[in-house]
């Protein structure tokens, strides 16, 4: 299995890693057992870093990964987040919470859950524009110091945000959204990363599921997917977008490639510190994922597909409006 370290002083990870999400929530369709042995089979085939977050289910996702790696700690690189605040009983989001307590009392819950005595990577999901990132990261450096974590990271956090942060401690990782459709982190953010020496780990590089080709029509969502409430996934958006994951399959098809492997090829193919978390919950689709490592694209190839996918050109923006409030703070 290829790896990549995550930033300059990060932990050495499979390039592709497993964002686990989708097992428990938001996309429709579980199958514990499936997903059980999707995690097995990853971590078989050398896939180590496994993403989660308190806030999937909420709190059912880190159950599951617990089931999951026990016996195999030693095999995986853990990533949770907190910071998202949901009601457990009727899953409603209620904010976002870095309040140096919520996060301590936070972390102790994922630790039971997950069943570990140390969490990998660390992440504060959304930032808590009522708190400042000092606070939150000063509390979170308390955990390093106490053993509980090891690597601190941030999730969709701005550039001022993320200078913020590092000054308090140095930050390993941040997560964002980055494929094909959403280019946005490069206007700012890989170029920081870079700058400061921090990992970047690129969450839905296959465009929540839309750049594989498998939704043809609204109606292919299940009726609780969280993508039915998705801009993107919704009326003259979903036609317009269509349009793009044609010219994905078309170049697919060209290179001897599913239309997943390529997207996943491109995203790598930005830069050796960019590490990908696509989520599946089956392991067919785990196994054609892995396949996208043995797609080598020329700066030739990666030219041409960026010249027919700039920047902005999905249709709709990718979380509600109210979600989009909460990103690049």
């Amino acid at each position: 299995m290829k790896q990549r370290r995550v930033g300059s002083h990060g932990p050495e990870v499979s390039t592709l890693g497993l964002g686990c999400m989708g097992m428990s929530d938001f996309y429709g369709g579980r199958n514990e057992q499936e997903s059980l042995a999707t995690i097995h089979r990853a971590l078989d085939l050398g896939v180590n870093f496994l993403d989660t977050a308190d806030m999937y289910g909420p709190f059912l996702n880190e159950e599951l990964i617990g089931r999951a790696i026990k016996g195999r700690r030693e095999e995986v690189v853990l990533g949770t987040k907190f910071g998202t605040v949901r009601d457990p009983c009727n899953r409603m989001l209620r904010g976002v919470n870095g309040r140096p307590e919520y996060l301590r009392a936070a972390c102790h819950g994922s630790l039971r859950r997950l069943g570990v005595q140390t969490i990998d990577i660390y992440y504060q999901h959304r930032v808590d524009p009522d708190v400042p990132i000092e606070e939150t990261v000063g509390a979170m450096a308390e955990l390093v110091r106490e053993g509980k974590v090891r690597w601190l990271g941030l999730s969709e956090a701005g550039p001022a945000t993320i200078r913020r942060a590092h000054g308090v401690h140095p930050i390993t990782a941040l997560q964002s959204e980055y494929s094909l459709w959403t280019r946005d982190p490069e206007d700012e953010l890989l170029a920081l990363c870079r700058e400061l020496g921090i990992g970047f780990v690129a969450y839905s590089p296959l465009g929540r599921g839309f750049l594989t080709g498998r939704f043809r029509r609204f109606e292919d969502l299940a009726p609780d997917d969280y993508r039915r409430n998705s801009p993107r996934f919704q009326g003259d958006n979903f036609r317009k977008n269509l349009e793009i994951v044609a010219r994905v399959k078309e170049l697919a098809e060209g290179k001897g490639c599913t239309p997943a492997q390529l997207a996943l090829s491109w995203v790598l193919a930005r830069g050796e510190d960019i590490i990908t978390i696509p989520g599946t919950k089956r392991r067919e689709y785990l196994e054609e994922n892995l396949g996208a490592l043995d797609v080598e694209l020329t700066p030739e190839e990666v030219e041409a597909m960026e010249s027919i996918f700039p920047m902005g050109s999905a249709a709709g923006a990718r979380y509600s409006e109210a979600m989009m409030e909460l990103v690049r703070r």
